[in-house]
């Protein structure tokens, strides 16, 4: 993990740093300078409409009752490529670009799904989840009634603790006429 973070925070920007220099040379400042806020404002605008086209597939098929197509991965990648193309630089832009196309994204969304599978079934990826709420059994509480996280089921179920609040909606219905 630290080799991936080394060269996203070190070697890429001196690769795009070089790039960009590269083509101010070649086209001028001002073009280069409107060539990164060009792009930064197409990916923004890429990404929001991108972005949303998968929101109301998801949205569509959730309707339907059926699991979406284009899952949580596909809506992750495309918020990665629209922060990529936003940076400034080349290479970024490229790779954001690549992201928001759903051909491309469905090729990168494999790869990614076989590496998390795979790290998963050899357990150097771990996934942890969260029973009751967003702080239960976390480093703000303990886990209800103090159970421990080995003993937690797959099947989600519904506790009542005191306290708890519980909405409800409620209609009035006409009784049923006697005659």
């Amino acid at each position: 993990m630290f080799k991936y973070l080394f060269l996203a925070f070190t070697v890429v920007p001196f690769i795009e740093l070089y790039l960009l220099l590269a083509i101010g040379r070649e086209v001028g400042f001002w073009p280069t300078v409107g060539m990164v806020l060009a792009t930064g404002l197409i990916g923004a605008l890429l990404a929001k409409k991108e972005g949303l086209r998968v929101l109301r597939r998801w949205q569509e098929s959730l309707a339907r009752g059926r699991m979406p197509e284009e899952g949580l991965l596909g809506g992750l990648l495309v918020l990665v490529g629209g922060v990529l193309l936003v940076a400034p630089g080349v290479l970024t832009d490229i790779t954001g670009l690549l992201l928001l196309f759903p051909p491309t994204r469905k090729v990168v969304a494999a790869v990614v799904r076989r590496r998390l599978e795979r790290g998963m079934a050899e357990g150097t990826v771990r996934v942890t989840t969260s029973r009751s709420g967003p702080f239960a059994g976390g480093p703000f509480g303990p886990p209800p009634h103090d159970e421990p996280f080995a003993r937690h089921s797959s099947r989600p179920r519904m506790e009542r603790r005191p306290g708890d609040e519980v909405d409800a909606e409620f209609t009035e219905q006409d009784e049923p006429r006697r005659g």
